[in-house]
């Protein structure tokens, strides 16, 4: 009984609220990533799959608010915890991100890589440094966010891994910024999730990155601002982008 009703709690959440990343494709093969019931079945004692999405307390669909940016929740969500597998993508190759039904439709969205520098299930989160390899603000021509774009892509957003970074291991932190109530401060809404996959190919790059409480601070421009006027320039959060 209580195993049927935590899932039944799931559900009305995951339908009524924020969305969250639940797998990936690489390769054209698609790879589950952490489910928000996994939390449950832990509770109730149920063994869950191995997957290469990091394990998270998001348990209602909510994020991390820009006071929080320098909290560690900023990483890979709420409470995260390393994945223990990883999936496999060659540089050069995409990594396509599906989120369940995702309900903002103003904001960027953005993917960094960090690299583990050894196995990523153990790495130690708070030393790792990330580099923004995907960013997408608002077309200003047609005023559409990139959060809308990805709602139009079947709730999904694709990113090209570029071609010359080096192989190896890495976490890859996959986020959307809902902005809806960035006119307020501290309204904006990070929802940031992390997956560990393995480059492969014959890069040579390894760029300089940026621990995850340093990405953002409350005031940026592309943070605390009003995106209810035509917009003609936005600062997209977080550091330069790396194209490799």
């Amino acid at each position: 009984m209580i195993k049927i009703a935590t899932f039944l709690c799931v559900f009305a959440r995951t339908a009524l609220a924020h969305g969250y990343v639940s797998g990936i494709v690489t390769n054209g093969v698609y790879t589950e990533g952490w489910q928000v019931g996994f939390w449950y079945d832990i509770v109730n004692g149920v063994t869950i799959p191995q997957t290469p999405g990091w394990y998270e307390e998001e348990l209602d669909l909510g994020f991390i608010p820009p006071d929080e940016y320098q909290n560690p929740n900023i990483i890979c969500h709420k409470n995260a915890v390393n994945a223990n597998v990883s999936a496999t993508v060659a540089a050069g190759g995409t990594v396509e991100f599906q989120w369940t039904t995702w309900p903002h439709n103003i904001g960027p969205v953005l993917t960094y890589v960090a690299n583990c520098g050894g196995n990523c299930k153990s790495v130690d989160k708070t030393t790792l440094k990330f580099v923004k390899i995907d960013e997408s603000g608002i077309n200003f021509t047609t005023q559409t966010w990139a959060s809308a774009v990805l709602i139009a892509n079947n709730n999904s957003w694709t990113t090209t891994v570029p071609k010359s970074l080096a192989p190896g291991h890495y976490v890859f932190r996959h986020e959307i910024i809902a902005c809806h109530g960035a006119t307020t401060l501290d309204g904006a809404q990070n929802y940031p999730f992390c997956l560990n996959i393995d480059v492969t190919g014959s890069g040579t790059e390894n760029p300089t990155g940026t621990l995850a409480v340093d990405l953002y601070h409350e005031t940026d421009p592309g943070i605390y601002f009003d995106p209810y006027v035509t917009m003609t320039s936005y600062d997209i959060p977080g550091p330069t982008l790396w194209t490799g």
